[in-house]
């Protein structure tokens, strides 16, 4: 069955952030640092891919020039900050797919899950989810599991990419979690492994370059299982993290919504989503 179907209708999207199951005390546990509130992370759960790439909330975001390959797909990535979204209207720019925030840590899930993945699917486009990693609070394991129960698995509908794994700058505090390269690299193969296990599917890793090398050691661990989508706000993407050979999405600007670019044509792209 289409995971998106089983969560809280569109209605849920004016709850609270934070989802009720958790304790209160998450919040006040995940204040943002000076920096994230900057980039519009205001409180526990809105942080988002590339948040530390961004403009800041008083700076304007430039779309840099990008010459599109050959083969390509055009695609953007949600979270609550875009609340309802008009899937048509980027239907009509040519956006072909679209991944969409499900949770954060273990204490958090999109209230605006239900319309952005669901309604992405509805208008044409294929989709996936995607959780944000907060390896401080508790094993990749875990972490997984809580991804898997509120929107991040996957069905073998042709429609329905695998689950990513959002791991890079801590917006609650010091920038990798407090953790070693070694014991990153453990709790990111913790996720990877439990996530596989489920599903059958290498979940794709969204990182970059500077991330990956400071609290990794640029581990050359995953760069043969699973995809790597890349952030780089460029005309290209540049040096690759982890010795990975080639990126499958390229998280390119974030104007006026994170932009992305599958690499490959459609046929790809429907290869990735039926695994």
């Amino acid at each position: 069955m289409t995971v998106g179907l089983l969560m809280a209708s569109v209605g849920s999207a004016q709850a609270s952030p934070v989802s009720p199951e958790n304790p209160a005390s998450t919040t006040a546990a995940h204040q943002p640092t000076a920096q994230a509130r900057q980039h519009g992370i205001d409180r526990a759960g809105d942080a988002y891919m590339g948040w530390a790439q961004h403009p800041t909330t008083a700076s304007t975001a430039a779309t840099p020039a990008v010459m599109a390959p050959a083969a390509s797909v055009e695609g953007i990535d949600v979270s609550s900050h875009q609340g309802n979204v008009n899937w048509a209207s980027y239907w009509s720019a040519g956006k072909r797919f679209a991944y969409v925030k499900a949770t954060e840590g273990n204490y958090y899930t999109n209230p605006y899950f239900a319309q952005q993945y669901n309604g992405s699917y509805n208008v044409g486009m294929i989709r996936g989810s995607y959780h944000f990693a907060t390896p401080n609070d508790s094993s990749g394991a875990n972490q997984a599991n809580y991804f898997l129960a509120h929107g991040g698995g996957w069905s073998k509908d042709g429609k329905t990419l695998p689950g990513a794994l959002d791991i890079e700058y801590n917006p609650y505090g010091a920038t990798c979690y407090g953790l070693s390269a070694s014991a990153m690299v453990s709790w990111i193969r913790d996720f990877a492994n439990t996530y596989k296990a489920k599903t059958g599917r290498d979940v794709p890793i969204y990182t970059n370059l500077d991330w990956w090398s400071r609290c990794t050691g640029n581990s050359t661990a995953f760069n043969s299982t699973n995809p790597l989508w890349v952030a780089k706000y460029a005309s290209s993407p540049g040096t690759l993290p982890g010795g990975w050979p080639f990126h499958t999405i390229w998280q390119y600007s974030s104007s006026p919504v994170d932009q992305d670019r599958f690499n490959g044509d459609m046929s790809r792209l429907q290869a990735l989503a039926n695994g």
